[in-house]
C-alpha cells in the first residue's frame, strides 16, 4: 500500500477485483465519496478476459498512474501498472486528512499487498521495469502468480520424496511336461508244436486156417477209429510292464535384485540480506564488486546477489571442492540454470566466478 501525502491519495494493491470492490464499498460506507474512489483491474469478474479499465481516462491505466504519481515518479507508478498487468487490482482513494487513517485501516484489514515486496517478487522472475507492450496475464496465469507470491510470503512446503524398493515374488510359468498314452499294434510271432492223427488202414494178405476163436467173428461187425488233430489257440492277457510316474521337485535359489530409486533432496539457500551479519566480509565485498562492475547498468544489487551467493556456496560444496574454475565451470552452469531458470548464465557468470574465487582464495 502506498500513501501520496501531497495529494492525500491512499493506494492499495489487492489480489483480485472482488476484494478491491469490497474495499471500495467499505470506504464508501465509511463516509468517503464514491467518486473519490477508483478501482483498476484487468478482470471485472472471475471470467477471463473481461477488462475493467475501458480506457475512459486518457492513457488508460498507465496514464492514470502517471497522473497519480507524476512524471518524476513514473517508474514507481509503473510498478502498479505491472501489478495490474499480472492480475492484481488497485484501489485509489482521494481522501481528506481526517479520512486518511480510516482508509489505511480499511485497506490493511482487507489484506492490502506491500507493493515494494511485490516488486521484489517480480524481480526474481526477471522483472526490471514495466513494459507497456507486454501482454496482460490471463486468468490462469494471474492465479498462478498469486499462488507463487503467497508461497514466498507465507512460506511454502517442498515434499521430500524418497522411493523405496519392495521386492516380492510371483509364479511365472516357464514350461512343463505332459504325459499321455496311446495304443499301438505290434506284430508278434510264436512257434507252437501241434499233433495230428490220421487213421491208417493196411490190408495184409493172409492164407491160414481159421482158428477156433476166429469163427465167432464170422458175422457183421464194424470198427470205428477217430482221428484227432491239434490247432493253435491264441489268447491275450494284459500285463503291466512299466509305470511312468509324473511329479515335481522344488529347488530354492537366492537371487540378488538391483534397481535404482529416486529421492528428493532439498537445499536451502539464503536470499537477500536477511540473516547476513553487517560485518560479513564476503557480503560487503560482493556489494563492492557489484558497485564497481554493474551499478551503472541500472540493475540493483539484488539482481546479482543470488549469483554471488551461488558461487560462494558452490566453492564449499563437496562435489566441487578442491577443483579449479575451469574444471567445474560446465557443471556449475548446468546446476545454476536448473536452479535459476529465469537468470541468464552468461550475464551472471562473472558474479558466480567472483564468489567462487573469493572463497577459494584464487583471486
Amino acid at each position: 500500500m502506498a500513501v501520496g501525502a501531497e495529494d492525500t491519495k491512499v493506494v492499495g494493491v489487492f489480489e483480485d477485483y472482488s476484494t478491491a470492490e469490497r474495499v471500495a464499498n467499505e470506504l464508501a460506507n465509511s463516509g468517503i465519496a464514491r467518486n473519490s474512489i477508483d478501482v483498476r483491474s484487468n478482470f471485472r469478474t472471475g471470467a477471463a478476459g473481461r477488462g475493467y479499465d475501458s480506457g475512459e481516462h486518457e492513457g488508460g491505466i498507465s496514464g492514470w498512474f502517471r497522473r497519480m504519481f507524476g512524471s518524476d515518479e513514473s517508474d514507481y507508478g509503473g510498478h502498479f501498472d505491472e501489478a495490474v498487468r499480472r492480475g492484481n487490482a488497485v484501489v485509489c482513494v482521494t481522501a481528506s486528512p481526517n479520512q486518511v487513517d480510516r482508509a489505511v485501516e480499511i485497506m490493511n484489514s482487507a489484506g492490502a499487498i506491500d507493493i515494494d515486496r511485490q516488486v521484489e517478487h517480480y524481480r526474481k522472475s526477471g522483472y526490471e521495469r514495466y513494459d507497456e507492450n507486454a501482454p496482460a496475464y490471463s486468468l490462469d496465469e494471474a492465479a498462478a502468480e498469486r499462488a507463487r507470491f503467497r508461497n514466498t510470503e507465507e512460506g511454502g512446503s517442498i515434499p521430500v520424496i524418497e522411493e523405496e524398493i519392495q521386492v516380492g515374488k510371483r509364479a511365472v510359468r516357464r514350461g512343463g511336461v505332459r504325459v499321455y498314452s496311446r495304443v499301438v499294434d505290434q506284430p508278434v510271432e510264436e512257434t507252437v508244436e501241434l499233433r495230428e492223427e490220421r487213421v491208417k488202414v493196411d490190408r495184409r494178405p493172409v492164407d491160414r486156417p481159421v482158428g477156433s476163436g476166429e469163427l465167432s467173428g464170422l458175422r457183421d461187425q464194424s470198427i470205428e477209429v477217430t482221428e484227432t488233430t491239434e490247432e493253435p489257440v491264441v489268447q491275450k492277457r494284459a500285463r503291466v510292464r512299466e509305470e511312468v510316474v509324473v511329479g515335481k521337485e522344488t529347488n530354492r535359489r537366492t537371487e540378488k535384485v538391483r534397481d535404482t530409486v529416486r529421492r528428493t533432496e532439498v537445499e536451502v539457500e539464503r536470499m537477500g540480506d536477511e540473516g547476513r551479519r553487517e560485518d560479513d566480509e564476503y557480503g560487503a565485498d560482493f556489494r563492492r564488486h557489484w558497485q564497481e562492475r554493474y551499478a551503472t547498468s541500472g540493475d540493483p544489487y539484488e539482481t546479482y546477489e543470488p549469483a554471488y551467493d551461488y558461487g560462494y556456496r558452490s566453492a564449499n560444496d563437496e562435489r566441487w571442492r578442491g577443483r579449479s574454475w575451469s574444471e567445474v565451470e560446465s557443471d556449475l552452469r548446468s546446476d545454476y540454470e536448473r536452479r535459476y531458470p529465469n537468470s541468464a548464465w552468461e550475464r551472471m557468470k562473472d558474479s558466480v566466478r567472483y564468489g567462487w574465487e573469493k572463497v577459494t582464495g584464487r583471486r
